[in-house]
């Protein structure tokens, strides 16, 4: 077989990568079988996530595209509905597979393809500008940062990622043209999460961290070194075994077709989705297809158990049922029990036997592409390391046994047992859990915004209802057509208009106003002082800032944590999107000590100056959770250069920059001093209760339909 690679400006070869075994042999099955759906690669900065999926474009077979067709058509089945077509008999192209990589600020534009406006409405012609999907067909589409893509773009990605096809609409011009490729995204968790249901389109996932070994991380520095050097020649050093994989590769896309899946590894397959409680059957597909790709790239026709075990670590991970603070990863010992339950089905002399429950295996799901029934047997073979092999391990590789061993905090769902007292510093408590969250009110920040895409604020967003129109900024957005006629229907005459057209010139164009729903950052100040930290009264502050934090990643916020206690204020979590982060900040939150509430307000007002700064457009929302009370004597009042005249007067600091604010009351007891409520009116801001901060509280109903009926009142007096 002839393949083809870029050799112009070499990549780092693949078969040079250190370690990095899960990913190296996700990114091959992939490889193998393209039906496998794509890599979902999660992992720290600096793990060679981009650089292994770059170096995979260069293994991949060439490909025969007809010629001059921009959406790569092949010339044995070119697309019948191809915007280029209908394509006869014409030369042929041979190239190499391509890789296009998305950037995070790319527009929609740009991925799907655009319509030339003025074209489509001056002349009547569909001139259509292909992008980034169609560049991408019979190809590799590499998305880095994919978590950190606005939600629309993604939706429109991994749509196009399933259907197979992109689909252009605008103003009723539409365009259709294929779109197969395979799909690899990679993401930091610190960065925030990708949506449950996007995660599922993903067909595997794979944890990738730094290597704690000594050695093998001088060798990572030591061939990295040698390739800065001489790209060239570190290049040329690994063509025999960059050759040898990708003859490898070939191999194994041929025997594929001949690989059997058997009623075992059916049953197997299908009792770990369901011991998993992954929804829908997605997650079985994928596992067949995985299987079925791990036999094949074994040299083996039919699947083993280890093919089994292997896909459910690959495919699984990412679509279990889980909270956002869980854990990635599953739980070995279960799969290993599951997959021991059902190991002996093919040896059943009458299989027939069991009733309904046996799968047919001629069905169309049964193993993906060569898929059928077969008897099984065989193991992989292993394998050395990186270093003297430069193919990855087969099987046997659970990157998850590393991730579950990771100080990742326990699901926040569960109330902690309650620690038994250690020694620290001097007025410090141990950590107390939280209760178990809840669905909080919505808390908008007030006003009209521009910020990011999300699903808290009033914003003017590239998605939404329409609610206006105006002149273009820089490149046409989505057209408004009526008022787009309105500006060039008084100036037909003058520019001699002949017939029924409408001669519409650039300057007549106007783009829609959307209206939507935008991301804020929202900002935790926590008291954690000695007058909250009553173990009953902490433990359910903890369980509503975390079911704010829940919020917060439902609505796609970015979130920050100060907290305040002894003498000073910290930052806990410096802004981010993660919420993982937040919920293990909040569960090793100490308390105890003074009550600084003026430093905690200040240190708050620090903090988003700088914000400000580093993006304006995003707004912020500050969430204060404190019983109100300040370091000294209640008595003290407001006198001057006291506790709480010092916490009135970092209050009104962010109520003149505008910040919008809300304090949740967590005073309790039968004699309450309303201090919350005063620093609430300091802050130009709203005061609720624990109580209140739920939902579905009964006063919170009560009040609502209270004022429902004040409203109505009022209309009927007026």
């Amino acid at each position: 077989m002839t393949t083809a690679h870029n050799t112009t400006s070499p990549q780092y070869p693949f078969t040079a990568v250190v370690g990095m075994d899960d990913l190296r042999l996700a990114l091959l099955l992939n490889a193998v079988s393209p039906a496998v759906g794509g890599v979902l690669v999660r992992g720290e900065k600096g793990t060679a996530k981009s650089t292994a999926v770059r170096a995979l474009s260069a293994l991949m077979p060439a490909v025969d595209v007809v010629g001059g067709c921009r959406f790569a058509c092949a010339p044995t089945a070119p697309d019948p509905g191809c915007p280029d077509g209908p394509h006869g008999t014409g030369p042929v192209e041979h190239r190499p597979t391509r890789m296009v990589e998305l950037p995070v600020g790319a527009s929609e534009d740009r991925l799907v393809g655009a319509l030339d406006i003025e074209r489509a409405l001056s002349e009547g012609v569909k001139a259509f500008e292909p992008g980034l999907l169609a560049d991408a067909h019979r190809g590799i589409l590499y998305v880095d940062e994919v978590n950190l893509l606005h939600d629309h773009l993604v939706d429109l990605l991994l749509d196009a990622a399933a259907m197979g096809a992109s689909y252009v609409e605008r103003e009723g011009v539409s365009v259709r043209h294929a779109a197969r490729f395979l799909l690899v995204g990679t993401m930091n968790p610190e960065e925030g999460e990708l949506r449950p249901q996007l995660l599922d389109r993903f067909g595997l996932t794979v944890e990738v961290a730094a290597s704690r070994e000594p050695d093998q991380r001088v060798e990572v520095v030591r061939r990295r070194l040698a390739y800065d050097a001489d790209p060239a020649g570190f290049a040329a050093r690994w063509a025999g075994d960059e050759d040898e994989l990708r003859g490898r590769i070939a191999e194994a896309r041929e025997l594929l077709p001949r690989v059997t899946l058997g009623d075992r590894a059916l049953r197997q397959i299908a009792a770990t989705c369901a011991a998993f409680e992954v929804d829908g059957m997605r997650a079985d597909i994928v596992m067949a297809r995985t299987a079925t790709a791990l036999a094949a790239w074994a040299g083996r026709t039919d699947v083993a158990e280890e093919d089994v075990r292997q896909a459910a670590l690959l495919a699984l991970p990412h679509r279990r049922r889980r909270n956002p603070f869980d854990a990635p990863g599953l739980d070995e010992d279960k799969l290993d029990e599951t997959l021991e339950e059902f190991r002996g089905t093919d040896e059943d002399p009458a299989p027939d036997t069991d009733g309904d429950d046996d799968p047919d295996p001629d069905g169309p799901d049964g193993g993906g592409p060569g898929g059928g029934d077969g008897p099984e047997g065989g193991h992989p073979p292993q394998e050395g390391g990186p270093e003297e092999a430069p193919l990855p391990p087969e099987t046997g590789l659970p990157h998850q046994q590393d991730g579950e061993a990771s100080p990742t905090p326990q699901a926040p769902e569960q109330p902690e047992p309650e620690p038994r007292p250690q020694g620290g510093a001097a007025g410090e408590k141990p950590a107390v859990g939280a209760t178990e969250p809840f669905r909080t009110r919505r808390l908008d920040v007030p006003g009209l915004g521009e910020g990011a895409d999300g699903r808290r604020s009033r914003a003017r967003t590239a998605h939404g209802r329409t609610t206006g129109a105006r002149r273009p900024r820089g490149a046409l957005g989505k057209l408004h057509l009526a008022a787009t006629v309105q500006a060039a229907a008084p100036h037909q005459k003058a520019r001699g208009r002949r017939g029924t057209g409408l001669v519409v010139r650039r300057d007549d164009l106007r783009e829609a106003v959307r209206e939507g729903r935008e991301g804020n950052l929202v900002l935790f100040v926590v008291d954690a002082s000695g007058s909250m930290a009553a173990r009953k009264r902490m433990s359910a502050v903890k369980g509503a800032v975390l079911s704010l934090l829940l919020d917060a990643y439902q609505r796609r916020d970015k979130i920050g944590m100060i907290t305040f206690r002894g003498s000073d204020a910290e930052l806990a979590l410096p802004p981010t999107s993660s919420v993982e982060a937040g919920a293990a900040r909040l569960a090793q939150l100490p308390t105890g000590g003074r009550t600084p509430l003026s430093e905690g307000l200040l240190k708050a007002h620090e903090v988003l100056r700088i914000e400000r700064m580093r993006d304006p457009s995003r707004r912020a929302l500050l969430v204060v959770v404190t019983d109100g009370r300040a370091t000294g004597a209640p008595g003290a009042g407001r006198a001057a250069g006291g506790p709480l005249a010092r916490a009135s007067r970092a209050a009104r600091l962010l109520a003149v920059d505008g910040t919008a604010a809300v304090v949740v009351d967590c005073e309790a007891g039968p004699v309450r001093l309303g201090l919350a409520g005063e620093l609430a009116r300091d802050l130009q801001g709203t005061a609720i209760t624990l109580d209140e901060l739920r939902a579905d509280s009964v006063s919170a109903l009560v009040r609502t339909v209270q004022g429902t009926r004040t409203t109505h009142g009022n209309r009927k007096a007026a």
